[in-house]
């Protein structure tokens, strides 16, 4: 499995950005996909996830009600639309495939992309 994360950048508080994860290696519309941050000195933590079908979605707290994840599987693609960005958002962002289909477990993603850097400015 190959997962490729774009869309990253450089961000004012309160901007958007759009990442992107294409996927390739299985069949993409099985699983549930997943971001995840790690921001300069902390562990990684979960971000948001999606299931298969895209019928059930999750966030963590600091982040519910201003990002969305959604998914292409016609594209094999999972985006995460992020809004009312803040300083605390700043992080590598990475997009992960469970081996599960619903998204809802959090150690069941087994598969990493390569991470996208997200700046935000204040």
């Amino acid at each position: 499995v190959q997962l490729q994360a774009s869309g990253g950048g450089l961000v004012q508080a309160g901007g958007s950005l759009r990442l992107s994860c294409a996927a390739s290696g299985r069949r993409f519309s099985n699983y549930a996909m997943g971001w995840f941050r790690q921001a300069p000195g902390k562990e990684r933590e979960f971000v948001a996830a999606i299931s298969w079908g895209g019928g059930s979605t999750y966030y963590s707290d600091s982040v519910r009600g201003r990002f969305t994840i959604s998914r292409d599987n016609a594209k094999n693609t999972v985006y995460l639309q992020m809004n009312s960005l803040k300083s605390e958002d700043t992080a590598v962002y990475y997009c992960a495939q469970s081996r599960y289909g619903t998204g809802s477990q959090r150690d069941g993603f087994d598969y990493w992309g390569q991470g996208t850097l997200v700046t935000v400015s204040s």
